[in-house]
């Protein structure tokens, strides 16, 4: 499969309205969109458009051609299990309300991002796109999960009666310089590079880490997840879902030693597994990407660890 290449001329009559583009995603994405010299990129900020309402959507998206939509309330296992009600309504609102605004302002294409979050609780891996209808996700997922899933319904049922053309990205969790490293509300990476760093800082004998440290997840680099996003948009015209990964896996057990050694960390790791695990296995079927618009990530995951524990370390 040849790798998808990125257009300039696609881009330069195109005015783009990005949400969520001062967030971790949108602001590499917005760089990379920069790059292709579209003829105009609008990112409509809280509080002056709150994307919950449909009357500041339709203000933010007037006369635009493309709506990448990236906003969204989300954080890791503690955070939803803290505030699942928020995470929700947040998503569902901003979700249908962006829809409907970029159908009744003419939008060309809306591309919306969805979750891994959004796939059953047991689901067989690799995880295909045909998957995400077979069942009820993991339970600290769910009310995340559901809502995103609720814009791939929402986007199906526009394209079947108003021919509006959409697109649905489905993430997995990403990485990178720029991520959320605030304990109340980060990944687990963020998460467990902060701890280390101030284990070795203070230190520590061991580090505290979340679960039993089985449980698998796949990551994928930001700058390819916003690559990827600008290859979809151009070239993929289907409100079906379609996986956006690295393709790999690891276990938190060893992601915690890789990262733990990237620090420069010398004590032991002792996982907490009174905390959960969150779902059991995570690795996407990214065979559709790479067939439909030619996707596939180019960053190494521990080079993309050490780029990402060199720019937090920076900003200490």
């Amino acid at each position: 499969m040849r790798i998808g290449k990125i257009k300039k001329n696609f881009w330069t009559d195109k005015k783009v309205v990005v949400t969520g583009g001062n967030g971790f995603l949108g602001k590499h994405l917005v760089k990379n969109l920069k790059r292709l010299h579209p003829k105009k990129i609008a990112v409509p900020l809280y509080p002056k458009f709150d994307l919950r309402n449909f009357r500041d959507c339709v203000s933010a998206f007037s006369g635009a051609d493309f709506v990448i939509h990236l906003a969204a309330n989300i954080g890791g296992i503690g955070y939803n299990q803290e505030h699942p009600a928020e995470l929700f309504d947040d998503n569902l609102l901003m979700s249908v309300n962006a829809l409907r605004a970029a159908k009744k302002t003419g939008v060309q294409k809306f591309i919306g991002i969805g979750t891994v979050c959004s796939y059953p609780k047991f689901t067989p891996v690799p995880f295909k796109e045909k998957n995400l209808w077979e069942g009820y996700p993991e339970e600290t997922n769910a009310p995340y999960g559901l809502a995103k899933k609720m814009l791939i319904v929402q986007s199906m049922a526009y394209r079947i009666q108003y021919g509006f053309n959409s697109i649905n990205i489905v993430l997995v969790n990403l990485y990178g310089p720029g991520d959320n490293f605030d304990p109340k509300s980060s990944h687990v990476i963020p998460s467990l590079i902060k701890k280390f760093i101030e284990a070795k800082k203070n230190n520590s004998n061991e580090v505290i880490v979340w679960g039993s440290g089985k449980a698998t997840r796949e990551f994928l680099y930001v700058e390819d997840a916003a690559k990827g996003i600008l290859l979809a948009c151009e070239k993929y015209n289907s409100s079906d879902p379609v996986n956006l990964g690295s393709g790999s896996e690891i276990t938190i057990e060893k992601l915690a030693s890789l990262i733990s050694k990237i620090v420069g960390f010398g004590g032991k790791l002792k996982f907490d597994k009174t905390k959960p695990d969150g779902q059991p296995r995570r690795r996407l079927d990214i065979s559709k990407a790479r067939r439909e618009f030619g996707f596939r990530a180019k960053t190494k995951f521990e080079y993309g660890l050490e780029k990402t524990v060199t720019w937090y370390l920076s900003q200490l």
